[in-house]
């Protein structure tokens, strides 16, 4: 009679095993910070992305829980005019025209942050950039690091960053 309502239970034992890995994981991973081989992977995977299918790869990086998505960081892609195409914690800068005029204000001299990624990416098309960038979910800016890539030869750039 026991091993009967063992036998029972194991499908009940193994779900909720599975169930508290899950947990486990997730709030192991929740607090972790991407590294900058992380974020020089996710961006040349994601510019690899564009090229095959831009649409898709638009549709992927505007999701708040795709792919390229992890850790503390996501990849953002812009054009070389300024224009932001997919964020995915920040759809309104979509929206906006060029954000060349936008700035960094928690330095000693504001730098207009979205100009100098369209510098990196076409002085050398791949690059880091320091500034203060609000991390997802928070008003108040952070220190982040950013790696921008340039898509192949199209007038497009992707980033990812990591706070300091």
């Amino acid at each position: 009679m026991w091993n009967e309502k063992l036998k029972m239970r194991k499908p009940l034992i193994l779900l909720m095993g599975l169930l508290f890995g899950f947990i486990l994981a997730t709030v192991a991973s929740a607090g972790q910070k991407a590294t900058r081989d992380e974020c020089v992977t996710m961006c040349k995977a994601a510019a690899k992305m564009l090229m095959e299918n831009k649409t898709a790869g638009i549709a992927e990086i505007a999701n708040s829980k795709g792919k390229f998505v992890w850790k503390d960081s996501y990849v953002f892609l812009m054009n070389m005019e300024g224009k932001m195409l997919a964020h995915p914690f920040k759809p309104e800068l979509t929206r906006q025209g060029s954000l060349f005029k936008l700035t960094d204000e928690n330095r000693t001299h504001p730098k207009p942050i979205f100009v100098e990624f369209v510098d990196v990416a076409k002085k050398n098309g791949e690059g880091w950039v320091d500034y203060k960038w609000p991390k997802p979910g928070e008003k108040i800016p952070s220190n982040k690091f950013t790696f921008i890539y340039r898509v192949g030869y199209t007038d497009m750039l992707v980033g990812a960053g990591t706070y300091k």
